[in-house]
């Protein structure tokens, strides 16, 4: 098992600060001496992705290539089965590209992924992070991957210029990705893949403007160098600062990434830094309801029912060294480490509902939050010819996380409503557990794995079955506010098993059958329910398993594809049952649904991306009954997306855009008595490529929420997150 200390984020942050500033001096260096790049073309054809059969290089192959119209990729990053060509493997996922982020302007993950049927995006419980909802499942976004490793990434927000791809898997994943440190990769993951250095040089410059005042600027850089440019070093940049289109709501984002890479006959390595500080203040965050018969209409889109005064901090440095060789021309050994370092610190304000007509209460919650990752995985892949093909791959994993937190506080309810808010001095604090000024340890999770698969290639590889499982163990400890005394422990194993079965029908299709499983924390029975001693109190359940049986056909005709995929997931659920009042796990959320997805260009100059999602979120064995066969909260039964880019024939290179989202309506209470309105948004957008004194220039121009609705987007975890105003935003992108 890979031995990570608990030591090392902290003493990896110093290092990967120095390391970033060093190489960007590395990178003006390189800009410098930068050599002309025509004959690296060829370099660079021979290094890509194996699109066909199972001839891939696991860890750190290059991503796979990008499908036509360049807004989604061919394929991914599976887990433990590596880089692979979506038609080959039996599992959904789709690849969204920097191409698509750059066109689009992209200014948070749930930007990117809007263009996912699949997926919808909230925010979490009282702070500015980004939940997304996959399958009708959370996903928080402390559960996303960074080159295939879990807790890399800042905790709330991620700036999408350090990204190159953001992969959003379609499904569970406790075998592929192992089990997240939140546990909450149910119905989906996703995944960021780092931007490397490519064979044709990179430095381009940009410029934004957002509504209401955002500015800011970027930077990106790369290049190739060495002997047969074995060496790659790729910096991105970028700074951005001003009040948002919220009333009274202003964001900064400063951000840095570097990539250094090594390409030689037998050994790969890469090495990914990365700092983020993001600075929210007045941020308009979540509502909360209490006791409501309905759920009242959202207020103006521009609406801010925070206090000025409120605000957020969130700081991160992270890294990740990966490193891959060829021992023989069969076999290949992998190794990966990785640590983070976050410090935040919120002054978090949200309303909580009284009634429908907006009347709402609001107190001042602040809260400190250290945290600390150390992570790492190494295994080996071999591949065997022969009548009947194997890949198989071997692989541990371990993970070690530390969270410091404290919290404080105001009690008297400052007396709001959303639709007319009132502002008011920052309140003292009455309490301070912690304290905030020196918050000690809260919590531990230890994660450790053992994976192993076998890939059976038969028909020439045509039709291609994966059989495997992984053994993890799961330990989290609880620790006492200020006392840091020990006063929870769970510690449990449990096994991953995946079936999967992909079948090329022919050249342009593909059939594929998957069962494989998520992990989330099994519960503990509580000492008391209702009054009464409960029979099995302090009993820690096995972790739960969420299983999923998943039918699918996918088509590539060249120019334009699309997925089907008929799935189901079963996630458990526990309470106590009031008859013999034990605490038992017989409840489930049952989600039975059919996803559409199609992608490409069909036409030359016409790009198409969307599709459609329908779900049935059904709770089944309930508590007495009593919801049974009501939807889950926050799971709308309906998504769909249209995405379009039109290349206007006789002109001097000019696209424009249009997105359609429509979400049907959703609940906000298990007994279905609050509903969501179903909401429909509209994007359009405009780009042109210029010179401006020889330099190849691309003005952009988008609009978000074209007709400034105000929704509900999503009742997901109970309570309410508003959509975003109509933002204008504007780009000019220099490429040197």
């Amino acid at each position: 098992m890979l031995a990570i200390a608990s030591q090392a984020p902290r003493r990896l942050t110093v290092s990967i600060r120095a390391a970033l500033v060093g190489a960007l001096l590395l990178a003006g260096t390189a800009h410098a001496t930068d050599e002309a790049a025509t004959a690296d073309q060829t370099r660079h054809a021979d290094n890509a992705t194996t699109l066909s059969g199972v001839q891939v290089k696991a860890n750190v192959a290059p991503p796979t290539a990008a499908y036509a119209g360049g807004q989604v990729a061919q394929g991914g990053r599976f887990g433990v089965l590596g880089n692979q060509d979506l038609m080959n493997v039996p599992f959904n996922m789709t690849s969204y590209t920097d191409t698509l982020i750059r066109n689009q302007q992209a200014r948070s993950l749930g930007d990117v992924v809007a263009n996912d049927p699949s997926v919808r995006t909230g925010f979490g419980y009282g702070n500015f992070s980004q939940t997304f909802v996959i399958r009708g499942f959370q996903v928080a976004s402390d559960d996303i991957g960074f080159d295939g490793l879990y807790g890399m990434l800042p905790r709330q927000l991620l700036a999408p210029e350090l990204v190159n791809r953001v992969e959003v898997f379609k499904g569970a994943s406790a075998f592929l990705n192992g089990i997240s440190p939140g546990g909450s990769a149910v119905g989906g993951n996703i995944n960021i893949a780092p931007k490397r250095a490519e064979a044709t040089p990179i430095t381009r410059i940009g410029l934004d403007w957002g509504s209401d005042s955002q500015t800011g600027g970027s930077v990106d850089i790369g290049r190739r160098f060495g002997s047969n440019d074995a060496f790659g070093l790729r910096v991105n940049a970028v700074h951005r600062d001003g009040n948002t289109a919220i009333d009274g709501e202003q964001r900064r984002v400063t951000a840095l990434g570097v990539a250094f890479d090594f390409q030689g006959d037998n050994l790969r390595i890469t090495t990914d830094l990365g700092y983020q500080k993001q600075v929210i203040t007045g941020g308009r965050a979540v509502v909360y309801t209490s006791g409501l018969t309905y759920v009242p209409r959202a207020p103006s889109a521009k609406t801010n029912y925070a206090q000025p005064w409120s605000n957020s901090s969130l700081e991160d440095t992270f890294g990740v060294v990966r490193a891959e060789y060829d021992f023989t021309p069969w076999l290949t050994g992998y190794v990966a480490a990785g640590a983070h370092h976050g410090n935040e610190y919120g002054d978090y304000v949200s309303p909580t509902l009284l009634d429908g007509s907006g009347r709402a209460t609001e107190t001042r919650f602040t809260v400190p939050y250290i945290a600390d990752t150390a992570t790492g995985e190494a295994g080996l892949n071999a591949s065997f010819d022969g009548d009947v093909s194997q890949r198989v791959n071997v692989s541990v994993s371990a993970l070690n996380f530390r969270k410091k937190a404290a919290y404080a506080g105001s009690l008297d309810p400052i007396q709001t409503n959303i639709y007319a808010p009132t502002y008011v001095p920052v309140p003292n604090f009455v309490y301070d557990i912690g304290p905030i000024s020196d918050p000690g340890i809260t919590g531990r999770t230890l994660l450790r794995s053992l994976a192993v698969s076998d890939t059976f290639g038969f028909m020439d590889d045509r039709l291609q079955v994966t059989l495997g499982a992984r053994r993890q163990k799961l330990e989290v400890i609880g620790y006492a506010y200020a006392t840091e005394v020990k006063n929870s422990q769970y510690s449990q194993f449990a096994n991953s098993p995946v079936v999967g079965v992909n079948f090329r029908v022919a050249d342009h299709w593909s059939v594929y059958a998957n069962h494989i499983e998520a992990l989330t924390q099994g519960g503990q029975a509580p000492d008391q329910f209702a009054g009464r001693a409960v029979t099995n109190a302090g009993q820690v359940f096995a972790p739960y398993k969420s299983k999923q049986n998943e039918l699918g056909v996918k088509w590539d005709a060249g120019e334009f594809g699309s997925t089907l995929a008929l799935f189901q997931i079963k996630q458990p659920n526990a309470y106590v049952e009031p008859s013999s009042n034990t605490y038992v796990v017989n409840g489930e959320q049952r989600n039975r649904g059919v996803e559409w997805s199609f992608f490409g260009e069909p036409v030359a100059g016409l790009r198409l991306l969307g599709g459609a999602n329908y779900i049935q979120p059904e709770q089944t064995d309930t508590q007495d009954g009593i919801n049974e066969g009501k939807d889950s909260i926050g799971t709308p039964r309906f998504q769909a997306n249209l995405g379009a880019e039109w290349d206007i024939p006789n002109t001097p290179d000019v696209t424009l855009s249009a997105r359609a989202v429509r979400t049907g309506k959703q609940y906000l209470d298990n007994a279905n008595t609050l509903t969501l309105p179903a909401w429909t948004t509209y994007d359009i957008g405009a780009r042109t490529t210029t010179h401006l004194e020889g330099v190849p220039v691309t003005f952009r121009l988008t609009v978000q929420n074209v007709a400034n609705k105000g929704y509900w987007a999503t009742s997901n975890g109970g309570y309410l997150t508003q959509g975003a105003p109509r933002t204008f935003l504007v780009s000019a992108s220099f490429d040197l």
